[in-house]
């Protein structure tokens, strides 16, 4: 099993590219199921999460032939099986996107109830209202949901009582095909939502409320082949960000945009780093002259609010910041595994329910850690390139579902980290 080796203490300069987002690039995917005909996405990133994907939509029929520079073109011409098995379900949660859109064209799906990281519950009830609101007839057989909707679904209006990235997702592509108008009300607001709007629109579909909280889909009979370009992954823009951050260095983020993070920004900028934008991307330098990180406290929410994605990253800045600060977290429970580590290298952190005290200390120290997540993954990287002496992290497979060329990105910049076995 694979483990990265980061010596520490080098300031990062250069370059990175943000690759194309996964929480876009899978849904994305997903879609194809939709249509007969083509369709062919840009920047997709290489990731592990993206073999599995293309995994399950080939098990169901789908032809994906990936091409250089993230191409991919995605064809479900003829579905062979409307049945998502366990054995690819169970690698990640994302799996569950395929329920909505196989039951809107086939009118039947068997779709295992998902796996992925182990951080708290994440419960699918939602997609399940969601899909019986539009008409399908919804019931659980031995950890599989059955969905029917032999005569195709219908327009609704459908309340999430609570925000749902990927319930808004599975739900919004659903509508695309159900006879006449469909409101989804208190839907989620990423910008990876909004992405797979516009490409469902460009493929014929008719969504109206991009960006805001309600989304209305007149449904159609049919939807089209289209060509469209993943948005950046703005989780990896805040994670170099911080990167940079910590280390004392300065680096560009092409593709990066403040749009993307329009919360994660300022409180960056409230810790003393700055940013700038400009045609070549986000430009991040950390507080120079001697000035350190400064404490800031931060409530993870729905967006546009503070990503819980980047909520470990920012612990492990706030690791080594001046002063005291406190991280909420009130998306996922259970989404502090990460903590143990970094107080293995020497953090200073303090749990209380959902909540974390951190007080920042003047070095953190390099040891031994194991990955218990994507984001917790990353995190222990960001503390192995501040940390005095060596880093030994385990369990990465974590991070190649999350990161691309995480190593090279970093190595380029000046970093003294390499992948053993």
């Amino acid at each position: 099993m694979d483990k990265i080796i980061i010596r520490g203490g080098i300031p990062l300069h250069g370059t990175i590219a943000i690759s194309g987002a996964k929480n876009a690039a899978l849904p994305l995917m997903a879609a194809c199921l939709l249509t007969d005909q083509p369709l062919t996405l840009t920047n997709v990133p290489d990731l592990s999460d993206i073999g599995s994907m293309s995994e399950l939509l080939c098990q169901l029929g789908v032809t994906a032939d990936r091409h250089d520079e993230g191409r991919m073109r995605l064809c479900a011409k003829d579905l062979l099986s409307t049945t998502a098995a366990y054995d690819i379900v169970r690698k990640m949660r994302a799996s569950i996107l395929v329920l909505g859109p196989l039951v809107a064209r086939a009118g039947e799906a068997y779709v295992s109830l998902p796996g992925g990281c182990a951080i708290g519950a994440r419960p699918v009830d939602l997609h399940l209202k969601g899909l019986e609101a539009l008409g399908a007839e919804i019931s659980l057989d031995e950890g599989y949901v059955r969905a029917r909707a032999p005569n195709g679904l219908r327009g609704a209006s459908f309340t999430f009582p609570v925000i749902s990235v990927t319930g808004t997702e599975n739900l919004l592509m659903a509508a695309t095909l159900a006879k006449g108008e469909t409101r989804l009300i208190n839907a989620a607001r990423e910008p990876e939502i909004g992405d797979l709007a516009h490409c469902l629109n460009a493929m014929g579909a008719k969504i109206s409320g991009i960006g805001t909280d309600t989304l209305v889909i007149e449904g159609v009979a049919a939807l089209h082949g289209a060509t469209h370009q993943v948005i950046a992954d703005r989780i990896e823009a805040g994670t170099y960000a911080m990167a940079a951050a910590l280390t004392g260095g300065r680096l560009c983020l092409t593709g990066a945009r403040l749009d993307l993070i329009p919360t994660v920004g300022p409180l960056l900028q409230q810790a003393g780093v700055m940013l700038e934008e400009s045609e070549a991307g986000l430009h991040v330098t950390a507080p120079s002259g001697g000035q350190r990180l400064q404490g800031v406290d931060v409530m993870t929410e729905p967006f546009p609010g503070f990503a819980t994605d980047l909520q470990a990253q920012w612990m492990a800045l706030m690791s080594v910041a001046d002063g005291v600060s406190m991280v909420t977290e009130t998306i996922f429970d259970n989404r502090f595994m990460h903590v143990p580590e970094l107080c293995r290298m020497g953090a200073n952190i303090t749990i209380h329910r959902s909540s974390a005290l951190v007080r920042g200390v003047k070095q953190l120290k390099g040891a031994p850690v194991m990955a218990t997540d994507l984001r917790a993954s990353v995190s222990l990287v960001l503390a192995g390139l501040v940390a005095t002496g060596e880093t030994l992290i385990s369990r990465v497979y974590h991070l190649d579902r999350g990161y691309a060329h995480v190593e090279e990105k970093l190595r380029g910049c000046g970093a003294d980290i390499e992948r053993v076995q």
